[in-house]
């Protein structure tokens, strides 16, 4: 009797503990629907009627379509990309943002071990060649300068002296501010006008028919275009421009002035320059009819 006591004790107890062990399932509550998601309680702050349903990684307001989040990001000249340095107080760091130190260490890491690698950067240009090439447009009249190595501007430059001609092929860099593009000349060179050079932009038969769509505003105009070279070595926030003549050559229009690494050359419309102020304006009617000439 008393061993069976002692079991039937031992089973109570068990079944005390397995009872206390046991989790209570608590029955399933119904949410909202508009308190599913986080991004659900807001409303989308461009348009101010809709339900959110992103937010800016950037500058963290939230949108509810496609065209209110490209309306924010003009109106707030936001880019729509996480800035990975931003400051986050020790109260709000968390996981995600220590996750995000340690990638945005590894990309850094990954970009230092690119530029170790780069031949360009290992075997530069030699100071020798630099001077060579100085002392060649001082012969022509042309102060040129040559940036570090490193530069941008110092890769992208592509000119080079070509010793059997006796004359530089130059990198040009053409801008279309009233079209909004850019466009890259190499091997360009110095006897080649300006006129020959942006034919193959804006003249109506000979240009490239995709370019040409591009800068139609161009090809369509009645009034020509003026060509215009920044002034280098200018006071600080002085900004000054020369215009060139388009039926000299590029040699020609060069003389005499600075060139930090290029040429770049800025095409606008006539009548649309009154924000560029113009130092010694061409006065010929070179450039009324060119870009619409039949």
């Amino acid at each position: 009797m008393d061993g069976v006591c002692v079991k039937e004790e031992k089973d109570v107890l068990k079944r005390e503990v397995m009872a206390d062990t046991t989790v209570k399932e608590e029955p399933p509550v119904d949410l909202p629907v508009g308190c599913k998601r986080k991004l659900a309680m807001s409303r989308c702050e461009t348009c101010g009627t809709e339900e959110a349903k992103y937010r800016c990684p950037r500058c963290m307001r939230y949108s509810c379509s496609l065209p209110c989040v490209k309306k924010h990001k003009a109106e707030l000249t936001c880019n729509g990309v996480r800035d990975k340095t931003a400051y986050v107080s020790i109260q709000q760091f968390t996981e995600m943002n220590l996750l995000s130190d340690y990638r945005f260490l590894e990309d850094v890491a990954r970009t230092a071990d690119h530029i170790s690698r780069d031949v360009f950067l290992k075997k530069p240009i030699s100071n020798k060649h630099m001077y060579f090439m100085k002392n060649r447009a001082r012969r022509q009249g042309i102060n040129l300068k040559l940036l570090p190595t490193g530069f941008t501007k110092r890769k992208e430059n592509s000119t080079f002296f070509d010793k059997r001609k006796q004359q530089f092929c130059w990198h040009v860099k053409l801008r279309f501010p009233q079209s909004h593009a850019e466009y890259t000349e190499k091997r360009v060179p110095d006897d080649k006008t300006i006129i020959e050079i942006l034919k193959p932009y804006i003249d109506p038969e000979k240009s490239d028919p995709v370019i040409r769509q591009r800068l139609k505003a161009y090809i369509r105009s009645q009034s020509g275009v003026q060509i215009l070279m920044k002034v280098e070595h200018m006071q600080q926030n002085l900004i000054r421009y020369y215009e060139l003549d388009p039926h000299k050559s590029l040699l020609e229009n060069l003389r005499n002035k600075v060139i930090i690494e290029y040429p770049t050359l800025h095409v606008v419309l006539r009548g649309s320059s009154n924000d560029m102020e113009v130092l010694h304006p061409v006065k010929s009617e070179s450039t009324k009819n060119l870009g619409n000439e039949k």
